[in-house]
């Protein structure tokens, strides 16, 4: 479980103490600094390192860091809001011990992620970790709701050193083929065992699609936790790889064609114990809870899209027929429907059944896509929102027509269009709050900025290592 009180100057009850115990423990192993790690709005990991000996001290009183990072872009220009991208102000980073983890991809490392509070003890209105346990725990309190949530990763794995914006696959067999596990499986051997020594549980590891890619899906944790998880999986393929001589790229798209990276979100939503989407009298026995939270996601899912999928590269990806999802649908087992419905087999759908977001990629800030999608299907439990009549096969095969009378549009073909839909929902923007909300914008519009002129290939290579 992740640490669910904020931050306090000083720190939280027992943690200074056991930071100490921890700095010894760590040290015992070898263990010589400490990575904070946050994602900022534009989907860049960043950090702040700290030695071992310093856990107990950034455990009492945070370490410092510029609240501009909130408005950096991809490339590390800055942009501005009324209150953020100032030169001024601090805030402090707070490492929650219950994810601190030693990193079997980074021998002598330890990685934690943090919670970033002012110097006056407030919450960050920018930190986006803090606005997921918020809404997780506002869904607890209001309506009895917990949630279980995953991240699938994929990642194009590149010969190393890369030249920079250059890319040649380090695999040369079919997509899912067997050649591929072959070819690098030295690599995913010893991804698989970095992965276990950290306490990651991996379903499955596999070849993908697109060239030199795979696909890692982990088992299903509290939000938090889940979005951790995803940053810390991430931080170890690429570890693990260096260590093997290879790059890797998880941006939305390597190259300007074909199918790129995804990000998939997995949610599901229970109460006393219980799994919402199985088991009730409703379509493919979700409850009706369930539904009306699945309807929430599909009718916010135009503005979601300037959050889950962020970067000018996204767009891309989010191509009709390659099972991006970018159609306003849903369906059972639809892979080509934005939101599908996995039920999860006989004897498992208790504990399996759940929603897959699609269009959703890799350069989203995990914290802010599952706190946004929450949001909207909280939303949608809130309105007793209706599920249109569900669809099979590709929706880009419906008319004009019926695709208007199912409900059936295309989503933001351009992260201006994305932008364009978030600014109008007022929901969104009221569940993130006007600072984060403005700052969401202000990003957004300066990576459209930061690409104008550009070809799609010189979009590709503009974000090919940024992520």
């Amino acid at each position: 479980m992740t640490t669910l009180a904020d931050p306090v100057p000083g720190g939280r009850p027992g943690d200074v103490d056991r930071a100490t115990a921890l700095s010894g423990e760590l040290s015992g192993r070898g263990v010589h600094g400490v990575v904070l790690s946050y994602v900022d709005t534009a989907g860049i990991g960043r950090v702040k390192t700290v030695p071992t000996a310093k856990l107990a001290s950034a455990a009492a009183w945070g370490v410092g860091m510029s609240p501009v990072f909130d408005t950096f872009l991809a490339n590390d220009s800055i942009v501005t809001t009324d209150v953020l991208g100032s030169p001024d102000g601090d805030l402090r980073l707070y490492p929650d011990l219950d994810q601190l983890t030693v990193l079997a991809g980074q021998p002598g490392w330890a990685w934690a992620p943090v919670d970033r509070i002012t110097q006056e003890g407030e919450r960050h209105p920018g930190c986006t970790r803090t606005l997921l346990r918020r809404i997780v725990a506002d869904a607890e309190q209001r309506h009895g709701l917990a949630f279980k949530a995953a991240v699938e990763v994929e990642w194009a794995v590149g010969q190393g050193p890369a030249a920079q914006g250059d890319f040649a696959p380090a695999l040369s067999g079919p997509a899912y083929g067997a050649v591929r596990q072959v070819e690098l499986s030295e690599y995913t051997a010893d991804l698989l065992a970095a992965l276990a020594a950290q306490g990651v549980d991996v379903d499955q590891l596999h070849p993908e699609y697109a060239a030199g890619q795979f696909e890692v899906s982990v088992g299903a944790l509290d939000p938090v936790a889940a979005a951790d998880r995803s940053v810390l999986v991430r931080q170890t393929i690429r570890a693990v790889a260096q260590r093997h001589g290879l790059v890797v790229s998880f941006a939305p798209a390597v190259f300007a064609e074909g199918v790129g990276n995804g990000g998939h979100l997995h949610l599901s939503a229970w109460r006393e114990g219980a799994n919402l989407h199985t088991g009730g009298g409703s379509r493919y026995g979700m409850t009706a809870e369930a539904e009306a939270f699945a309807a929430g996601v599909l009718t916010h899912l135009p503005a979601l899209t300037a959050v889950t999928a962020p970067s000018p590269a996204s767009y891309l990806r989010l191509k009709p027929s390659q099972w991006a999802g970018v159609f306003t649908a849903w369906g059972r087992e639809t892979r080509e429907a934005a939101v599908r419905v996995v039920t999860g087999t006989v004897g498992l759908r208790d504990q399996a059944a759940n929603l897959e977001v699609k269009p959703v990629d890799l350069a989203a800030n995990p914290y802010l896509a599952l706190g946004s999608v929450i949001a909207a299907g909280l939303d949608g439990i809130a309105s007793a929102a209706v599920l249109p009549e569900e669809i099979t096969g590709d929706p880009a095969r419906l008319d004009a027509e019926e695709a208007a009378a199912r409900g059936v549009r295309r989503l933001p073909a351009s992260l201006a269009e994305a932008v364009a839909e978030f600014r109008k929902d007022e929901c969104l923007r009221g569940a993130l709050g006007p600072v984060l909300a403005d700052a969401v914008i202000a990003v957004r519009e300066g990576e459209i900025a930061a690409v104008a002129g550009l070809d799609d290939a010189g979009i590709a290579a503009a974000y090919r290592w940024k992520y």
